[in-house]
């Protein structure tokens, strides 16, 4: 069980970061969600979003955190 509550206390600190680097990137006016390459389609009454670079964007980002923490730990 005391590795379950590691686990859950990780991954409230990575949803803490991963808060931050939004707020962070918000205030750069970097608007995550409607970067160029986003789709949004709009209707009557309905729309739909498909964040195609944002996800790109975190996902590279969240790589190269992820690197850096493997690098530091050898």
């Amino acid at each position: 069980m005391s590795d379950l509550g590691r686990i859950l206390i990780f991954l409230g600190l990575l949803l803490v970061v991963a808060g931050l680097a939004v707020l962070g990137l918000n205030r750069l006016n970097i608007p995550l969600g409607r970067l160029p390459g986003d789709f949004n389609w709009r209707g009557r009454g309905w729309s739909v979003s498909f964040p195609l670079v944002t996800c790109l964007l975190l996902s590279v980002l969240l790589s190269l955190v992820l690197w850096v923490i493997n690098h530091l730990r050898r």
